[in-house]
């Protein structure tokens, strides 16, 4: 198995390329120091005024090869004879560079036609052969061609590799930042569902807790026995409302686990939403509560979102409109969807429905303005019914009183 290579800091490439500039510098720099041997002083002149280019090769890379190109063109234009020198590999250098570096990739190719064309020149006009000696400008013309496209191929390779790895390089960091983001998005979505757990938990529980104490404190002097009850249906609402605290703690403690995790429990099951019915009626809420059709097997989310539904919209009737409030929750089972509806008529009718006359609310003195609301009610029903493809729609009616009506698609839902 291949090891990984090492990536370099960036300050560092940088030092190690601006060492490796100044080497090249140096090089082509002091080789003109052989050809003063022929050129004298003019010649050192001419070889470090082509070394020094270069050092820019890789931010001008056009730029130095322009400089060193016309150079060479002084050079060729200046002797009678041809004659190469040392200094002159500056020439592939500079090509090298801008093949390489150039932003434009037609900039490369069109620095090898000015290097072929000068070999040419050099080769023809300037050429070394006497009489009996006609190949040696084509050995000189084939071989300065050769290494010319030989360069520019080198500098191509390596232009198409470096693109090659900055392209991994970018890939790899959009990968990172998608999951990053992937990762931010997954966290507030689990951050919605505990919110809505704990709204629904936290808010159905103390709002049965408040009204049965604020009616067992009113009842505490003339009816005693109702005053007990209302104590004892505190303290089991209270002890229900702590298991469900706990679970939604352990949720937290092992983020392997989701908020959804409360479906476990009995009650998100469908054939026990009328827990929620009853506990309302309980608290001296008088529901009606109707099913039509028959419960089909569905998901456990689906099964808590329906219920969490029909309890977090009496919460609300008893939250606003009071326990002598008359409500009416109706469930409709198809084979495309589960129809959830529940109306109030908004506390204008002070005592049950004749088909609730066994209910005996609690009297409380208090308005239902006693009750806080925290307004993230209805935000948590629609997006449990948004969560499975499902419509939601809430508002006032024309005859007074609420009406909430969620429809949840079972096709989207099982898919879900």
């Amino acid at each position: 198995m291949s090891m990984p290579t090492p990536v370099l800091p960036r300050w560092l490439r940088r030092g190690r390329d601006l060492l490796f500039d100044l080497a090249i510098v140096a090089v082509v720099g002091s080789a003109s120091v052989i050809a003063g041997g022929a050129y004298g002083t003019i010649g050192i002149v001419h070889g470090v005024l082509m070394a020094l280019p270069l050092f820019a090769r890789r931010r001008f890379p056009v730029a130095t090869f322009a400089v060193v190109a016309g150079l060479a063109a002084a050079q060729l234009l200046a002797g009678d004879t041809f004659t190469l020198l040392p200094h002159d590999v500056a020439i592939f250098v500079a090509l090298y560079s801008v093949v390489k570096y150039a932003r434009r990739a037609w900039v490369g190719f069109a620095a090898l036609g000015v290097t072929l064309f000068g070999c040419f020149a050099a080769a023809v006009l300037l050429s070394p052969s006497g009489p009996g000696q006609p190949w040696l400008d084509q050995y000189i013309l084939t071989l300065a061609a050769s290494v010319t496209i030989g360069v520019t191929l080198l500098g191509l390779t390596v232009r198409i590799r470096h693109l090659y790895v900055l392209s991994l390089e970018e890939r790899a960091a959009t990968a990172e930042r998608e999951r990053d983001h992937l990762a931010r998005i997954a966290v507030v979505e689990e951050r919605g569902r505990i919110a809505r757990e704990l709204h629904d938990i936290i808010a159905h529980s103390l709002s049965v807790m408040i009204v049965h104490a604020d009616g067992g404190r009113f009842a505490l002097d003339r009816d005693p026995e109702r005053t007990r009850s209302a104590l004892t249906t505190i303290g089991a609402t209270g002890r229900e409302a702590l298991g469900e605290m706990r679970q939604l703690i352990d949720v937290l403690r092992h983020p392997e686990r989701s908020a959804e995790a409360v479906v476990e429990r009995p009650r998100g099951a469908l054939d026990q939403v009328g827990e929620a019915v009853a506990k309302a009626r309980g608290a001296g809420l008088a529901v009606e509560f109707a099913v039509t059709g028959t419960a089909p097997e569905v998901p456990d989310g689906v099964s808590l979102a329906v219920y969490r539904i029909v309890q977090e919209s009496l919460t609300n009737v008893l939250k606003h409109a009071g326990e002598r409030a008359t409500a009416r929750v109706s469930i409709t089972y198809t084979r495309q969807a589960i129809t959830i509806e529940v109306v109030d008529d908004g506390g204008r009718r002070a005592a049950a429905t004749p088909a609730l006359t066994n209910v005996t609310p609690l009297p409380l003195p208090l308005p239902a303005a006693a009750l806080p609301a925290g307004g993230h009610g209805l935000i948590g029903m629609r997006e449990r019914a948004g969560l499975y493809g499902g419509e939601f729609t809430a508002g006032p009616r024309l005859d007074g009183g609420w009406q909430v009506r969620a429809s949840i698609p079972l096709s989207l839902a099982a898919a879900a």
